[in-house]
Order: C-alpha cells, then structure tokens, then sequence
C-alpha cells in the first residue's frame, strides 16, 4: 500500500478513535481523518464554528455553502447531526464534554507542549479555539508533518508561542507515533518502512526509545 504522509497520519489517528466518542477536528490535515472512519462509525465529529456530526468532504459537484468546518472547508453531516451556536459549541469545548481533539502543530517540546497558532512577524487571524481544545479536551493528538523545510518540529523546547500550557497527550507523523510522558517523549511506532535512525536525524528533542519500537499498522 503506497500512501502519502498526510494520508499516513490521518489512517493512524483514526485507529486512536472509538465508537461513541465525541471528537473535535481541527483545519487542514486534521479535518482528513474523517476519511478514514465509516459513516456509521458512531463518531460525531465536532466543529467549533456550531456542527455535531460532522461527515467526510462531499463529492465534487455537491457542497453545500452552508455546511463547512471551522476552516471553511465543505463537509457532509451524518444522520442525528445537529446545528449549535457557538456560546454552546465552546461551552461543550470548554466544559470538558470532548473526548479528543486532533489538532495540527508547528513544533512539539520535550514536555510535550504545542505550538501551533503562529508564527511571529506573519499576518494571523487569531487564535481560534485552539487555546481552548488543548485546554479542555480529555485526549490532544497532534497531527503533522515530521518536519518542514528542512527544520525540525518536534524540537528541545518551542521558540514559537505556545498554545497552551498543558502536555498533548499523543504526537502521530508520517514518521512515529511518539507519546509526551513525565519522563519525556517516548517512541511508539515508526511509520511504514521507516528506520529508527531516520527518525533520530529528524528529530531535534531527545527521544526515549525502551526495546524494539513497531511499525505502524493499516490492516
């Protein structure tokens, strides 16, 4: 099976997805899990912006303008879907009510703390919720690319604004699965024909690597 990187995170994170859950999706490559679960899964997906029971991208040809994701991007809804306000969208955000939010990130720190709303000197358009899913969500899983032109992101300590100072509880790349612990970040699985030693060189943050460390499994 040939995939790329995104296509790799997004399989890998919806396996950390289980039937009931209520789960937010953040923009961009986040949103792409939704691909990979069944629509009678028993997910609801959540976005901030007001929708429960968020589906996969509709076909070409059938989007419709009034249903999209907080980035904008279309989406389906899935029977019982539900339309909220946004005071009760981050009421359920803020109350503790998630369980999981899958979030994009531009670094990764050894305490596993994220990094993912700006980049100092560029035009943002402002936080969003991202402060309040790291805060509020029982399960953060970031998904992301391992690196970016050439530069490590999951690094010793973040030089970019955090988002909250609270630890993820799970990074997945196309490269590893690594989970932030009291001890450190701990090597999980490596992605599909992946080395061990690829990984290291493209890892800037010290890596705690106990026996032999499995390959990530599509079947």
């Amino acid at each position: 099976m040939s995939l790329d990187a995104k296509d790799v995170i997004a399989r890998r994170v919806a396996q950390e997805i289980r039937p009931g859950m209520l789960v937010n999706l953040g923009i961009g490559l986040p949103s792409m899990v939704a691909n990979h679960l069944p629509r009678d899964s028993g997910v609801f997906f959540q976005a901030e912006n007001g929708v429960i029971g968020l589906g996969a991208r509709p076909p070409e040809g059938m989007e419709d303008a009034s249903l999209t994701d907080a980035g904008g991007g279309f989406v389906t809804a899935v029977p019982g879907a539900a339309s909220i306000d946004s005071a009760m969208s981050f009421g359920i955000i803020r109350g503790g009510h998630l369980d999981m939010t899958v979030l994009g990130g531009l670094q990764v720190d050894e305490r596993g703390f994220l990094a993912n709303w700006m980049v100092p000197g560029k035009m943002v358009p402002g936080m969003g919720g991202a402060m309040d899913l790291v805060a509020g969500a029982r399960r953060v899983i970031v998904a992301m690319v391992h690196a970016a032109k050439g530069e490590a992101k999951i690094v010793p300590e973040c030089t970019l604004p955090l988002t909250a100072a609270r630890r993820v509880s799970l990074v997945v790349t196309e490269m590893a699965v690594i989970e932030p612990t009291d001890g450190g970040l701990v090597l999980r699985e490596r992605g599909p024909g992946v080395s061990l030693d690829a990984i290291r060189t493209a890892t800037t943050a010290r890596l705690i690597v106990d026996g032999e460390v499995p390959e990530m499994r599509f079947d």
